[in-house]
Order: structure tokens, then sequence, then C-alpha cells
């Protein structure tokens, strides 16, 4: 029976460096192929997933969910020890050998293999045991799921580790806290959704940048703005205007002509448009430590957009849910408290508090797939592979959006 390797499920979560740049991007991947063995009898064919992640993943183009990033890709004991070329550019992988591969004489002798053919080599899920030392020494990247040890234990491995020649990363970084007490230990990467969850500031006045930024997202959103009135708050604000015209003349836009005038983009793309390309450029502004925030938001955004349909939502609402949820993480304030200073509809707002409303489903839904928490979603029309098709898309059209950079 052939094998269908367009049936995959891909999501992929940014790993950082020291100074919180992103420079890779795990991806998170399950194929069709993978769901119906374990519902059939509960086992996982590695074999057929070495093929999927072999030509699927060449098949549709790592540039296309990574762009010029380095990818982190999960590999299978058959594929370590298989003796063919692998179908990759060496520079833009990293493989990562899963915590659970029973490591034996044959699997050295592939990773070694490996490595002398120029791929890096990371250890995944890392807690020491004796017979890892060959791959220790063979890896160029170990990473540490700070939450399957204790703060000493971490410790004691950061130290034992830091003999070796290679770099430390420490993965499911959830907090703040957390990522504060990896920086003391020096690490060299880190991995997790801390980035999303900052400490919040309560009873704090708002930065001057920040309260320019909400004051002109409050006129952009006013409910009664028109069409003339849309034109002359772009046109009076010279950043504004810049970064939209170079905007909508940019591949991510994709006009078939050259936009000269604010008003020439009003005409052509229409008023709601211009008022939600505004908006994401008001947010691009704001200033963050973590760059990829804002990728964040546009990937939610035009996910979100792009399966609006098919959740009953007008397009332009769903792409402002998407943006506006990192809002929250971009100011380092209360939802609650900053949805008071911009007028926003009740649906986005009740979306944005609690992924409840009309536009809730869609908001939990995009959120569930980005983390890679497939099993979650229970509300979608749509079935694993079209949520992954529109999240491949939204990420290829973010790479594609000077914003994101």
């Amino acid at each position: 029976m052939s094998t269908d390797y367009s049936q995959i499920t891909v999501a992929r979560q940014p790993i950082f460096d020291k100074n919180l740049n992103t420079y890779a991007y795990e991806l998170l991947y399950r194929s069709r192929l993978e769901s119906d063995n374990i519902e059939a009898d509960g086992s996982f064919d590695d074999v057929a997933t070495s093929n999927v992640i072999s030509y699927t993943f060449m098949d549709f183009g790592l540039d296309r969910v990574v762009g010029n990033r380095v990818a982190f890709l999960n590999m299978t004991r058959n594929f370590l020890i298989d003796s063919d070329p692998l179908p990759m550019v060496k520079d833009q992988v990293v493989l990562e050998i899963l915590e659970d591969i029973i490591v034996d004489d044959e699997v050295v002798a592939g990773v070694k293999n490996l490595v002398e053919q120029g791929y890096k080599i990371a250890l995944d899920d890392f807690i020491f045991n004796e017979s890892w030392w060959p791959l220790i020494k063979l890896a160029h990247i170990i990473k540490l799921d700070i939450l399957a040890i204790d703060e000493q234990q971490l410790r004691q491995h950061v130290e034992m580790l830091k003999k070796e020649d290679v770099l430390l990363l420490a993965e499911k970084v959830e907090t703040q806290e957390q990522y504060e007490m990896c920086k003391e230990l020096d690490f060299d990467f880190y991995q997790g959704y801390f980035f999303t969850k900052p400490t919040l500031v309560q009873d704090v006045t708002l930065a001057a940048n920040q309260v320019s930024i909400l004051n002109l997202l409050t006129k952009l959103q006013n409910p009664g703005v028109e069409f003339d009135e849309i034109e002359q708050i772009v046109s009076t604000d010279l950043n504004l205007s810049y970064k939209l015209l170079k905007l909508l003349n940019s591949a991510a836009v994709g006009l078939p002509r050259k936009i000269d005038s604010i008003h020439q983009g009003l005409v052509i793309l229409g008023f709601r448009a211009i008022r939600s390309w505004s908006t994401l450029i008001a947010l691009s502004s704001i200033k963050t430590d973590i760059p990829e925030l804002m990728t964040v938001g546009l990937v939610r955004a035009k996910m979100c957009e792009q399966i609006a349909d098919e959740f009953g939502v007008e397009k332009e609402t769903a792409f402002l849910v998407g943006l506006f949820s990192v809002l929250e993480a971009l100011m380092a304030h209360p939802m609650s408290e900053l949805l008071t200073l911009i007028p926003l509809s009740d649906s986005v707002k009740e979306a944005l508090l609690d992924q409840s409303g009309e536009l809730g489903p869609l908001l939990k839904t995009v959120m569930l797939y980005e983390q890679g928490l497939w099993d979650n979603i229970t509300d979608s029309p749509l079935d694993k592979e079209q949520l992954s098709t529109a999240y491949v898309d939204a990420a290829y059209w973010t790479i594609n959006t000077e914003l994101s950079q």
C-alpha cells in the first residue's frame, strides 16, 4: 500500500539564543499514518514516520515553515541508523535524538556517521545515564527539560555538561521565574512559552511609547471612524504611513501594481483592510525584548483570517483577534486593563479575555494548534490536516512580512 505523504500535521516552537532572538524552530509534527497506527494497535511504526519526515518535509519545503532559521527535527531510531544520505540541507537542521531511543553500538555508529556528514545533533529531554556518554561526545546541543528534574538535579547536570564541548538548551521554560533561573545557570538556548506569559505589571502607568500606540489603536478601532479619517490618521503619522506603503508593496500583500499613496491603497484594498494593516504596524512598533512575540501575533492573525469562513466570522475581525491576542504579553499589562482603553467590539473582547463568545472557538483552536495540543481541539469544523495547511500558509506569509523580522 502506498503512503500519502501529504497527510501531516505540523507546527513549530521557537528556540531562543541568549539575547532572546529566535535561533531556530523545533518542528512538532504528526502523520495521519502515525495517528492511525496508534488507534489501531497502540504501536508506532518508526519506519513509516522516518519516511514521512524524509519526504513530506522536503516536498513542501522547510522554508515555508522556518524561513532561513534552523529546524530541529525529532529522529526515529531507523532514521539514525539508515546509511542512505538524508535529503536535507545540513546547515538548516539539527537532528534530535529522543530520550527513549536505546543507545547501542548501532545507534552510536549511525549518529557518528551523521556527524561526519556535517549534521548537528541534539539530545532531547536529556537525563544523565552512563550509556549516553558516547552520544554526549558526539552531540552539539543537549536539551534539558527543566520540569522533568528538580533544581538541584538541574544544577548538577549543568555543572557536569559544562565540562563537555556542548551547548545547553533549557526546554519547557514556561514562566519568567524559570527563565531567570536558567539564565543564571548560563544556558545557551531557551525553549518554551515563557515569552507569552510575562510578569504582568498592574497599577503602573504605561510607558510613553505604549500610551502613544494605544491612542493610535483607539483611533483606528473607533467603530465610527470613516474613510477620510483613516486616511488622515495614517497620512499624518509619518512612521506609520511609510511602513504601511512599504508593506502594501511587499510580497506579503501581493498586489499586482505599486501603491504610491495611502489614498490609493484605501481605494484599491478598501477601508477595513487598510485599518487592519495600520493596526498591525502600530502593534509592531511596541518595544519588546522578544521579537518573536510579533511573529506569533502575525501567524495567529493570518491563520484566524484564513479559517474565518469555516467558523462563520468575518475575516477582518478574525485577523484582529489573532493579532491582539499577544497584546498582553507585548504590553506586560493585564488584558482586561488594556481592553478598557481600546474601543473593540464585545465579541472581540470576549475572545481575548477568555476565548468565549462568537470568536472564542476560532482563537482557541488556533492557539491550541500552534502549541501542538492537537488532541485538545474539539470546536473546529476543520480537521487537523486542514488546520495544518492554514498554519503552514500563515507561517510562510509571516516569513514574507518584513514587520515580523
